[in-house]
């Protein structure tokens, strides 16, 4: 991780040296000592803060919906797939179209706020959920369901035994590339619409002409995405050490 961090340094650090040896003033830069200031102080009266409380509730709502709702297509789709052929066409018209697109959709039926920005963060989030959840059952070992069908096990607990304890590791894979994109989606739609988070603290700083608060907020974002992951993965460790022991 030092290592990683050695070039974002020094290219900081030169930004730095370059903007106070040549007093360069312009509308979209500032120095990184003013960035840092920046920061602090968002955080220190609490508007930073306060923004990342209502984007993280939103990405987390709209994680939660689309998450369940993948799941339980993939389960459906997995163990039936007859169903998944036939469904195979409409998942794959609806996949590809991005998520802010459904914007004006979401706005005429939700209005701003909340709902919107969850609604929309859930349709982005459902399709990778579905379709690693259906592969993860895919990569079942066929003997775990010879052993359901000689044990006579009804369909429930064929979920509830071996399907989603054998598809749980890929499950929480596919949720923590969920949560990345739940993150994404929510500060774009700030940006683009919601007036709300830290995608609409962004934005009025870039059109206040502060550049100083809109790199400390964009800054801020790429940390909590980081630490986010970070946070997943610990969890992914501590559910899964004994894993491949199994």
């Amino acid at each position: 991780m030092t290592r990683g961090l050695a070039l974002p340094l020094a290219l900081v650090l030169m930004w730095q040296i370059g903007a106070a040896a040549f007093g360069v003033q312009s509308d979209t830069l500032s120095k990184p000592s003013d960035i840092a200031f920046a920061l602090v102080a968002g955080l220190c009266d609490g508007s930073l803060l306060g923004a990342s409380v209502r984007t993280l509730a939103a990405a987390g709502g709209g994680l939660l919906v689309g998450a369940a709702l993948g799941v339980l297509f993939g389960l459906a789709f997995g163990l039936l797939p007859p169903l998944s052929r036939l469904m195979r066409v409409t998942v794959e018209t609806l996949r590809p179209i991005p998520a802010v697109a459904i914007l004006p959709i979401a706005l005429l039926a939700f209005g701003f706020g909340y709902r919107m920005e969850i609604a929309i963060v859930a349709f982005a989030c459902f399709f990778p959920m579905m379709i690693l959840t259906e592969h993860a059952i895919g990569q079942i070992a066929p003997r775990l369901m010879e052993v359901a069908r000689v044990l006579r096990l009804t369909v429930a607990q064929r979920v509830a035994k071996i399907v989603v304890p054998a598809s749980f590791p890929r499950m929480f894979v596919a949720l923590r590339l969920a949560a990345g994109i739940a993150l994404i989606v929510a500060v774009t739609v700030e940006v683009t619409a919601n007036p709300m988070g830290l995608g609409y603290r962004l934005m009025t700083a870039a059109q206040s002409l502060r550049p100083a608060d809109m790199f400390a907020t964009l800054i801020w974002v790429g940390f909590i995405g980081w630490a986010l992951n970070r946070a997943l993965l610990a969890v992914e460790a501590r559910l899964f050490a004994r894993a491949p022991e199994a």
